[in-house]
């Protein structure tokens, strides 16, 4: 089968195209042909070996152990093995797994969830990371129906569905894009948007219950600035030193300030399978791409400037 695979650390210049073995699978595992992936930030680190803590997740410290990137994937189930109970060959399925840019992988069923009929393969990739990253984001900030809540990257591929989920939840919505993403954050449902380009929102006057920020440009002070006094920060990577900050101050502070870790979990993918299956949550696509585009795409995700998703048509048909 063919899969991207990278044999050490570095940019995408690392990644290559090659023929691989069909994996096995496990008791309860099923064999995805995979139709759709998609990129993430989470790719590039994993790809680069940087910040160098993710070496020391287990992904080895010289060279990669999990040779095969991407996360995300969608298709449809090929095989399963003797104990699986959720799914059956011909199944349509999507959800996370390392190895996703690949042919073909082997998944164990808690990982997935039935891919709603009237939903395509490439919008079903573009949703399991981001969306459950968003969704866990929003529940640890405390999301509730009325609650004032800003999205810091809101036209990114987490941002995009973090506004679309806090309307959902009911929440009062405000995003911080650029002007080019000015008009996509309405169109996703949030009542006010700020152009960082233009307006600043620590200076606004507005005070939040919630702050979800998925880029970090701005320093631990100002962002408290726009917290309400029983609000919640919840931050979602960022450079290193800044993270080391927002450590300290979540240790120390008396503010409900966090550090956003997401878990795979089969009961919130189910969730946005329902929610993408009623069209209250959608992906936004910027582009997509072959197999062979995986490092251009990982390259454009690197610059940091993407509208919503980049996606990975592995079959066709």
């Amino acid at each position: 089968m063919r899969a991207i695979v990278q044999h050490r650390y570095g940019g995408p210049d690392v990644l290559r195209l090659r023929e691989i073995d069909v994996p096995d699978i496990a008791e309860r595992e099923v064999l995805v042909r995979i139709h759709a992936a998609s990129v993430n930030p989470y790719d590039r680190h994993m790809m680069r070996g940087k910040p160098l803590f993710v070496r020391f997740t287990g992904n080895g410290m010289r060279r990669p152990k999990q040779v095969v990137p991407g996360v995300d994937l969608a298709g449809v189930v090929e095989a399963a093995g003797p104990e699986v109970t959720r799914f059956r060959p011909g199944d349509e399925v999507f959800g996370m797994r390392a190895g996703a840019f690949a042919d073909y992988l082997n998944v164990h069923e808690d990982r997935l969830a039935p891919k709603p009929a009237n939903v395509t393969f490439e919008q079903a990739a573009a949703v399991p990371l981001a969306a459950l990253t968003a969704l866990q984001g929003l529940r640890k900030g405390g999301i509730a129906k009325g609650r004032k809540v800003l999205i810091i990257g809101a036209s990114g591929g987490i941002g995009t569905f973090a506004v679309q989920l806090a309307r959902h939840f009911g929440a009062e919505v405000t995003a911080v894009c650029s002007t080019r993403n000015v008009e996509t954050a309405r169109s996703l449902g949030a009542h006010h948007v700020f152009d960082y380009t233009r307006e600043d929102f620590v200076r606004s006057g507005q005070a939040y219950d919630v702050i979800l920020d998925g880029v970090s440009s701005r320093s631990i002070g100002e962002r408290l600035r726009a917290l309400a006094p029983d609000g919640a920060l919840v931050v979602i990577g960022g450079p290193i030193r800044r993270l080391a900050a927002m450590m300290v101050v979540s240790r120390f502070s008396r503010r409900n300030v966090g550090l956003m870790l997401t878990h795979n979990s089969r009961e919130d993918l189910l969730l946005l399978g329902e929610l993408l299956a009623k069209g209250e949550i959608a992906p936004v696509i910027e582009r997509t791409y072959p197999m062979e585009g995986v490092p251009a795409a990982i390259r454009h995700v690197e610059q940091g400037h993407s509208q919503g998703k980049h996606v990975i048509r592995v079959h066709q048909g």
